[in-house]
């Protein structure tokens, strides 16, 4: 084995177990902690794949951003401690049989798809074609992700205030 496929299995084995812990456990700071390793570990994997502003915006947007947003949140509603409440019955049925539709579905479209070969095109990148592409809105722009992107940051910390408020009730 060559020591890309060491690393890939590595960062393979990270991201399955700490994607169960995020969902299975009860202490909501521990699953945002849990999720900042499985973000992580992709971000590593993009690395391996050579996809490094990929890797970078993963770092950067949903590791450092999404997370600390989440993590400050509950700092700041002060459930740092609170246990969530074991699901019932129903809700773990309806759970696994989603994660199996979801599961069967996405292996089922793998498998069906034709992969096309493609011809990698290597050349420079110009750093004015970059500044240039930041701030178009066309088909290679990124103004557009760029906002949309915020839009998610806000979404993410409006949600996770609501998850980690405490209720008066």
């Amino acid at each position: 084995m060559t020591n890309n496929q060491i690393m890939f299995f590595i960062f393979s084995a990270i991201i399955v177990v700490f994607s169960v812990l995020t969902v299975t456990s009860r202490r909501i700071l521990r699953a945002a902690t849990f999720l900042l390793f499985v973000l992580v570990s992709t971000a590593g994997l993009y690395f391996m794949l050579r996809f490094n502003f990929l890797a970078a915006i993963q770092l950067t947007l949903y590791a450092g951003g999404i997370v600390v947003l989440i993590i400050f949140s509950i700092l700041l509603t002060s459930q740092v401690g609170a246990k969530l409440e074991l699901p019932g019955l129903t809700k773990k049925i309806f759970a696994l049989l989603a994660a199996a539709a979801g599961a069967t579905l996405c292996i089922y479209t793998i498998l069906q798809y034709k992969f096309p070969e493609t011809a990698i095109i290597s050349g420079r990148t110009n750093i004015d074609d970059i500044g240039k592409a930041l701030v178009n809105t066309g088909k290679f722009g990124y103004a557009l992700p760029f906002e949309v992107i915020s839009i998610l940051l806000l979404a993410a910390m409006i949600g996770s205030i609501v998850i980690a408020k405490k209720r008066k009730d």
